[in-house]
């Protein structure tokens, strides 16, 4: 009878949280239009994430605790991210600070109120088929950086782990490709495994806390080969594994917490569920001209 209760549980909330989502894109396409019109559109996806995560927790019962966001204000700069679940939209939505944005598929345009607030709020969407147009909308990503005090949110993993144990997939080297010919820092953030309050996998979604504890900018102002970049994102992901260690796995309501707590492997074929629209950039998408 537990189990059934839990797994019923889990589906009423991942049919609230794609409601939210939902709710909250045609929110964001009237706000998009009307920050656009007084010339605020750097708030666009701020307030939509902001709207997002306080809605989600007092219906769902999440909480996030953040360590160093002093650091989450280190714009212009490229954020990096562990990536897990559909859960990570949620983190989005704590993290999110003015003129911080994402790059999408370009498919996700064309989505009824997803892709008309993501078009309008200045997401740069990529087709990763045109390597052309890719690198064009790159360079102008990176112009707007700089220019206009931005931030972009990037995924090094290229896609959800998925697992139920400490560990990272192996980090792409896109994020500091882009970093490096910006000339502008890497912000680390690292967020707690999240499988024992999500797991499509048991089909269990419990209430609970999330840590998430954001690493100091490091300079990419030294890097000058392509080995330089390598051994930079190898440092970095050791340094984030090393935190996410440390800090282990979300509090979970009414559970005492337990860092020894046996884990099971996860299906790394299982079809990722609601969206997953921020796009990747891998290291094999043309970022510079020359390297």
């Amino acid at each position: 009878m537990g189990k059934f209760l839990s797994t019923l549980k889990y589906y009423f909330k991942t049919i609230v949280f794609g409601s939210l989502i939902c709710g909250c894109a045609l929110y964001g396409v009237i706000a998009s239009i009307i920050l656009k019109i007084i010339n605020k559109q750097q708030y666009s996806q701020y307030t939509v994430a902001k709207a997002f995560f306080h809605l989600f927790s007092w219906v769902l019962g999440l909480n996030i605790k953040v360590i160093n966001e002093k650091y989450l204000h280190s714009s212009p700069a490229i954020y990096i991210s562990n990536h897990q679940s559909s859960l990570d939209i949620y983190v989005l939505g704590k993290i999110f600070q003015p003129g911080y944005s994402v790059t999408a598929k370009r498919s996700l345009k064309f989505v009824p109120f997803l892709g008309w607030f993501m078009l309008l709020s200045g997401t740069f969407f990529l087709d990763r088929s045109k390597g052309d147009k890719a690198k064009k909308v790159l360079d102008t990503a990176l112009v707007s950086l700089k220019k206009d005090n931005r931030a972009l949110f990037i995924f090094p993993e290229g896609t959800r782990s998925r697992t139920e144990k400490l560990e990272f997939l192996p980090f792409k080297k896109g994020a500091f490709h882009l970093a490096k010919q910006a000339g502008i820092p890497i912000v680390p953030i690292v967020v707690s495994n999240t499988s024992n309050i999500f797991s499509s996998k048991r089909k269990i979604f419990n209430t609970g806390e999330i840590t998430i504890e954001v690493l100091p900018p490091v300079s990419t102002d030294s890097l000058v080969t392509k080995e330089d970049v390598g051994n930079l994102c190898n440092k970095v992901r050791d340094d984030m594994l090393e935190v996410y260690k440390r800090i282990g796995y979300s509090k979970v309501r009414g559970e005492k917490p337990n860092e020894d707590q046996p884990v099971l492997e996860t299906d790394d074929s299982e079809t990722a569920e609601l969206i997953d629209d921020v796009e990747i950039i891998s290291e094999v998408t043309p970022l510079v001209a020359s390297d």
